[in-house]
């Protein structure tokens, strides 16, 4: 089996400077935590944006979709900024014979606690184990894609009411 990772940026990705939240968006953790998981699977990273999800555009919602529908790859894992993170699964849905799964950290990875390493294994599980569709692995929990919204108030995804 064989997995892409796409990394769009996002709060997995940020390293913070400051108490004031001065950030930037670093390399992405994948490799690392991939590495320290080892797992056997053959997979890469290919880096597409380094953004904070709030910065996407429309335009690079699309050059994503086209990316992965003219790819040959059919499993993937995209990091993506939990703000935006429903709306860039709304373009995917239109993909078909792909496993999309798109997962983010509330903390970046590289706090010493984060939700990271735990999202993105469940991303990994849940690539390999869906059928083709658009999915969000947060929160410890795997949602259809169109099924989902960011809490905020509560800081976690949940079922749409």
């Amino acid at each position: 089996m064989f997995i892409r990772f796409i990394t769009t940026g996002g709060t997995i990705d940020k390293v913070y400077f400051d108490a004031l939240s001065r950030f930037e968006v670093g390399d992405s953790p994948f490799d690392a935590i991939l590495a320290d998981g080892m797992v056997s699977f053959a997979y890469d990273v290919v880096p597409m944006f380094r953004k904070d999800s709030l910065e996407l555009t429309d335009a690079d919602r699309e050059e994503l979709r086209t990316f992965i529908l003219n790819d040959d790859a059919d499993r993937y894992v995209i990091s993506h900024g939990t703000d935006t993170m429903v709306e860039t699964s709304a373009v995917l849905q239109s993909l078909v014979g792909k496993t999309i799964v798109i997962t983010g950290s509330l903390s970046p990875a590289r706090f010493k606690t984060t939700d990271a390493i735990f999202n993105v294994g469940m991303a990994v599980a849940a690539v390999q184990a869906s059928k083709p569709g658009v999915y969000i692995a947060m929160s410890g929990q795997v949602f259809k894609a169109d099924s989902v919204r960011k809490n905020r108030a509560e800081n976690r995804f949940e079922l749409l009411p």
